[in-house]
């Protein structure tokens, strides 16, 4: 590679500048008081620490648990989010007094349904024996000790310990809970003013003058205008620390050079490939980039370039070089026969102790020699067939006469599907019957149907992938780096992209502990960190090395933790401020005293509003209006309100009437409803809780 050729010319020059890099680190923490204290913590929660060890063991043990499921920053951010969780509730626990004890946790594990019900746990009086249990975990432990890390030992006690602290943080987090909800309730009064609120309706007389009356051209938002909207809901507009930058990805491409060696360089093989009586140990012996795929291809699986001259080439003829998914082949016809693309089957099957997913304890010769009895008696009797199937068989097909169903060749020969059975469905012909092993047992099978019978072939084929040569890296390494010199020389990024017609992308609002960057394949953390660091400024370029090329980005702006700029919401709260400066310049024509005064004065008409609603507030004519319908219920009568602020337009109102349902004996129904609606909020309690707490991230200073 390029880059390894380049480090070995700087060998010594490295050296020196690693050296005095890592002088700079000791004395900068020397002079500014050995300031490194974070260093040791991912975070704090209310003053309390989260260690960074403690962090990295938990982190480690979620990887291991859950697999290549979730990305690095996946991962750690669901043990963070854990960790700041334990946290949280275990101050508010020590707040009330609770204390979640050693015994709670282990009542709660011997409760798991697994210990109920398993056999293995019961005494010989049937019941549930806690001191099996207790065997059971200290065998586990006992396996675990000394084996190695990664280990299936290993790996099942600390699943194992991972679930007596999910045990432990469940109590926590639901003794906090559950003590909230016992406060939770409602009153008889509350239950009254519930039925009221709900059953109570309101006719009133209003005025209604749309925002569309003032048309957008004649107000002029400034920013004067967004900041005070927007310090009014500051709130609201909270953003996190972010970055943006600009880059241009070089891709390694072969060449049209490189493609015309590789390919010339495989032709060279083509004589050979003809001539050899043992093909198979040929291309291992040349060393294939890809495996040899033994299995027979039908026409529309073959590369167009040579379907037609494969499907009707002679045994042992070559075909190519042609190019197919990033690789140059070469193709020795080595068979070709008729297949159907689907088979139907139905089988019987005897598993035997050892074969797959069996929990028979029959031998395998006893098996045989059940399967060979039975077999005597189905090969010529389907009624029998499908009798004994749906009698013995354990899989998905009792009940169904031993019914497979319909299975194309693509599915027979993929990894879910056993390839001794593919083998004999696409081998034999419509009819046949015959005792099978697969690792799954003995089977019978019998071939009901077949269809679609066509043409294929096998091929043993020679590839090469397509890569880039050592000079076509160098060209790269060389475009990019000279770009990266003439932007950090103060040259426009733009202007150059655009001179030497290089694709130009972006990356806005990246997150601080952020691992994508959009438009770039695979964890992009090196070039997140660099967009966060102290001293990358506005307009810092760099160069990074990334899978399949070279990237160089332009760090184009910084978004500091805290209230929103104008610039960043503008175009998201434009429409809000405008309806608020039109809200206001229409309440000032509101001057008059009556209704009749002011709808004259604004060229419109006085309307009703008949019995609506707080429940549904909705006002015939123009839509909801919940903050009118508000206003309306909470008025005097014959009190004139001038100026609300609604959804479509500005109102003034005067209230004629109100009815309010009748008196009830008892408003327990109603209060219990708003009980059950106050506990139901309880699942929000650790969302209130979290942004009541203090809490410091450090994560992006360490990963």
């Amino acid at each position: 590679m390029a880059i390894l050729s380049k480090i070995r010319e700087r060998t010594i020059f490295l050296i020196l500048i690693i050296g005095m890099a890592l002088f700079a680190f000791v004395v900068g923490d020397a002079f500014n008081g050995g300031n490194s204290a974070k260093v040791d913590v991912v975070g704090e929660v209310n003053g309390e620490a989260i260690s960074r060890t403690d962090f990295s063991q938990q982190l480690e043990a979620y990887k291991t648990r859950v697999g290549r499921n979730v990305s690095e920053t996946q991962a750690m951010n669901a043990v963070w989010d854990g960790l700041v969780s334990e946290q949280v509730y275990n101050e508010q626990l020590d707040k009330a007094g609770i204390v979640v004890g050693e015994d709670d946790v282990w009542q709660s594990i011997i409760s798991m349904q697994y210990f109920q019900t398993d056999p293995s746990f019961k005494n010989e009086a049937g019941l549930f024996d806690e001191e099996k249990v207790k065997d059971f975990i200290a065998n586990m432990q006992e396996d675990a000790v000394g084996a190695a890390n990664g280990s299936q030992e290993k790996n099942i006690w600390l699943n194992w310990l991972n679930t007596e602290e999910s045990h432990r943080k469940n109590l926590v987090r639901n003794s906090y809970n559950n003590l909230v909800n016992a406060g939770l309730g409602a009153s008889l009064e509350e239950g009254k003013r519930d039925y009221l609120y709900t059953n109570s309706s309101t006719t009133a007389q209003y005025v209604y003058i749309p925002y569309t009356s003032i048309a957008d051209s004649l107000i002029t938002v400034t920013n004067s205008d967004y900041n005070t909207y927007i310090n009014e809901h500051s709130k609201e507009y909270q953003v996190e620390k972010s970055r943006s930058i600009k880059y241009v990805k070089f891709d390694i491409n072969a060449s049209e050079d490189d493609k015309n060696a590789i390919k010339a360089s495989l032709s060279e093989n083509i004589s050979e490939m003809k001539s050899t009586t043992d093909i198979v140990t040929l291309i291992n012996d040349i060393k294939s980039d890809l495996a040899i795929d033994n299995n027979f291809i039908f026409n529309d699986k073959l590369p167009k370039e040579v379907s037609a001259q494969a499907l009707t080439a002679n045994v042992g003829d070559v075909v190519g070089p042609y190019e197919e998914n990033g690789y140059y082949k070469l193709s020795k016809v080595v068979a070709l026969k008729k297949m159907p693309d689907s088979v139907k089957s139905r089988h019987i099957i005897i598993p035997y102790l050892g074969s797959t997913r069996s929990t028979s304890t029959k031998t395998k010769e006893a098996a045989k020699k059940t399967i060979d009895s039975i077999f005597k008696l189905v090969k010529n009797s389907s009624s029998r067939f499908i009798a004994i199937a749906d009698k013995i068989n354990s899989d998905g097909t009792k009940g169904k006469g031993g019914d497979i169903g319909w299975v194309s060749k693509d599915g027979a020969f993929s990894p879910n599907f056993d390839l001794d059975f593919a083998n004999f469905l696409f081998d034999n012909k419509k009819g046949t019957i015959q005792v099978v092993e697969t690792k799954f047992g003995y089977h019978i099978i019998k071939i009901d149907d077949q269809k679609n019978n066509q043409n294929t072939v096998q091929l043993a084929t020679l590839s090469r992938q397509i890569v880039p040569s050592v000079g076509t890296e160098n060209k790269f390494y060389q475009d990019a780096e000279t770009f990266a010199s003439e932007i950090s020389k103060g040259v426009n990024f733009d202007d150059v992209a655009k001179e030497k017609e290089y694709k130009v992308s972006y990356g806005n609002k990246l997150k601080e502990l952020g691992e994508n960057v959009p438009g770039l394949k695979g964890n992009q953390r090196q070039i997140i960190r660099w967009s966060f660091e102290g001293d990358t400024d506005i307009n810092a370029v760099k160069r990074f090395d990334v899978d399949g090329g070279y990237v160089v980005a332009i760090l184009t702006n910084k978004t500091a933790k805290g209230t929103a700029k104008v610039a960043d919401v503008a175009g998201q709260i434009k429409a809000i401020v405008l309806k608020n400066m039109k809200a206001a310049m229409i309440a000032k024509k509101m001057t008059s005293s009556t209704l009749e005064e002011i709808a004259k004065e604004n060229t419109v008409t006085v309307m009703t509003a008949s019995k609506v609603t707080l429940v549904s507030p909705t006002i015939s004519g123009v839509g909801r209006e919940p903050a009118v319908v508000g206003a309306m219920s909470n008025a005097k009568e014959g009190e004139v309100i001038k100026g609300i602020k609604g959804v479509k337009g500005v109102f003034a109102i005067k209230v004629t009437s109100k009815e309010n349902p009748a008196e009830l004996d008892n408003y327990g129904t109603f209060r219990n409803k708003l009980s059950a609606k106050a506990k139901n909020k309880s699942t929000q309690l650790y969302n209130a809780l979290k942004e009541a707490s203090d809490i410091e991230d450090y994560r992006a200073n360490i990963y």
